[in-house]
């Protein structure tokens, strides 16, 4: 669709068009082709800019400065994947077609928490991976980028599932789309997938107990490990608080540093042995 990736060496090749399809629309955008070994033209240089991302996490590995080179204006290279801004050019064209009305309007800052607290705590490779609440789906791509995961992406809202494919094509991974709320997933279903994961899902009182009751269904049926971020709300507490009466629950803060500082609470919770 948008990229082709071959930028963590500072390269990256592009395509002349890139097209997003789907039942309803077409939305074309030009890029310009830029390769390894090549000269940055003045053309060139007016629509790529350069920039320098920082991963600077106290006393984790030496810093060094890592030059990127992004296509154009609003989109974030952060954890390793390409997102696109609200301001960018198809995210507004898709917005005039899909309204997402469920909170699922933006990538939150809970994901960049998720996405960090995964990079340091790795799920085993290729294993299936269920996000809820995917929203625009980042974590659901970070898994599948960076971990292998077969990952199902859950959200109530069938109107992010474009967003999501969109997130997924220009990072170049397959996903599974799943609309649906927490009470209609059924416990086999959960624990078909040895990991779960959410970030910003219990916003509302009345979310605590459907999750609850989800995570007990989850681990009767083979899911070994469930991670949720959040940026701190009285419902995520609550949530910690009535799992840690049946499960393994640990609770810290935790902090992002791409593509900007965002701190919040990461849970991890296990099946009691």
């Amino acid at each position: 669709l948008f990229l082709c990736n071959r930028a963590l060496t500072g390269c990256l090749l592009g395509c002349w068009w890139c097209k997003y399809v789907d039942k309803t629309a077409t939305i074309s955008c030009w890029l310009i082709h830029t390769d390894a070994g090549e000269s940055w033209g003045e053309s060139a240089a007016a629509v790529f800019s350069e920039r320098l991302l920082f991963k600077q996490h106290a006393a984790k590995v030496p810093f060094m400065p890592k030059l990127q080179r992004l296509p154009e204006e609003h989109i974030d290279f952060a954890y390793g994947i390409f997102l696109l801004q609200d301001s960018h050019r198809l995210i507004k064209a898709l917005k005039r077609r899909y309204q997402p009305n469920v909170h699922g309007t933006r990538t939150w800052g809970s994901a960049f928490l998720l996405m960090d607290y995964l990079q340091e705590n790795p799920p085993a490779k290729g294993r299936k991976v269920m996000e809820l609440g995917c929203g625009w789906g980042a974590s659901s791509v970070f898994c599948a980028h960076h971990f292998g995961s077969k990952v199902t992406a859950v959200d109530l809202d069938p109107a992010v599932f474009p967003y999501v494919d969109v997130f997924a094509e220009i990072n170049s991974v397959k996903l599974t789309n799943k609309c649906s709320d927490f009470t209609r997933l059924t416990g086999p279903l959960l624990g078909q997938h040895h990991v779960i994961i959410g970030s910003d899902i219990c916003f509302w009182d009345n979310l605590v107990k459907p999750l609850k009751l989800l995570v007990n269904r989850a681990f009767k049926n083979g899911t070994k490990r469930i991670v949720i971020t959040d940026p701190g709300r009285p419902p995520f507490y609550e949530l910690c608080d009535q799992l840690s009466k049946k499960h393994q629950v640990s609770l810290q803060e935790w902090y992002s540093i791409e593509p900007d500082r965002f701190v919040g609470e990461v849970v991890e919770i296990r099946p009691r042995r």
